[in-house]
């Protein structure tokens, strides 16, 4: 689908691309159609979005899913990112997700607003979480992840993530990574989940991994994970 602007955009696109750069992200955004992706930096799209947002006619971008190349969703999640209004957020978070189709859009779609009324959040996250659509999935966890392992943690979160069925390695790369958080942040909710067995083996060690490499665990913590690998 066009949007009023296009031409503008596609004008910045080309201007700012870079091929080898596009040679550089191909291999790692294996999920998107090489064709279209122009290879535009990320330090380069974040302020353009700014300047699309102040945009009248932006709400029109908006509703123009799917975008033709990688660069424009990433525009969009830039823009998402930057709303102040959480009701008009929530409403093109799920406009927007269900075409989300890899890790990179997925991990920086990153809407601060959702910290501001954290209890309807998580019935938002809930709902993502069930939804089965990959990138769905992997966005509500990333939620949990970064707004609900601090003061707002609550242990059932944790039986939430490790609840997720999937084959998906990019869902289930999330749930690891949210463990090894956990492990950091809420040791000793977290550390029961390996104990337990509550995770499929591949996410179970994958978690432990990744809390090993961690600065932010002592050694002696991280020597005990090592005896909970399957």
């Amino acid at each position: 689908m066009s949007y009023p602007f296009e031409d503008d955009v596609r004008a910045f696109l080309v201007e700012r691309r870079d091929l080898a750069y596009r040679d550089f992200m191909l291999p790692l955004i294996p999920g998107v159609d090489a064709e279209r992706v122009m290879g535009v930096r990320t330090l380069d799209l974040r302020p353009f979005a700014k300047v699309l947002a102040r945009r009248d006619d932006v709400d029109e971008f908006l509703a123009s899913l799917p975008h033709d190349t990688f660069e424009e969703m990433q525009l969009h999640a830039f823009v998402i990112g930057g709303m102040r209004d959480y009701d008009r957020t929530i409403c093109e978070l799920d406009r927007f997700l269900p075409f989300v189709d890899n890790w990179a859009t997925c991990d920086q779609l990153l809407p601060k607003v959702l910290a501001k009324r954290p209890d309807e959040t998580v019935g938002h996250v809930r709902r993502w979480i069930a939804d089965g659509r990959t990138y769905v999935v992997r966005f509500g966890i990333g939620v949990l992840m970064r707004h609900f392992l601090g003061e707002r943690f609550d242990p059932e979160y944790l039986r939430l993530v490790a609840g997720v069925q999937s084959d998906e390695y990019y869902v289930n790369m999330m749930r690891a990574w949210y463990v090894a958080e956990a492990l950091a942040k809420q040791p000793e909710a977290a550390i029961v989940l390996l104990e337990e067995g509550c995770l499929d083996t591949w996410t179970h060690n994958k978690a432990i991994q990744k809390a090993r490499e961690s600065r932010r665990i002592d050694a002696d913590f991280k020597a005990y994970l090592r005896i909970l690998r399957r």
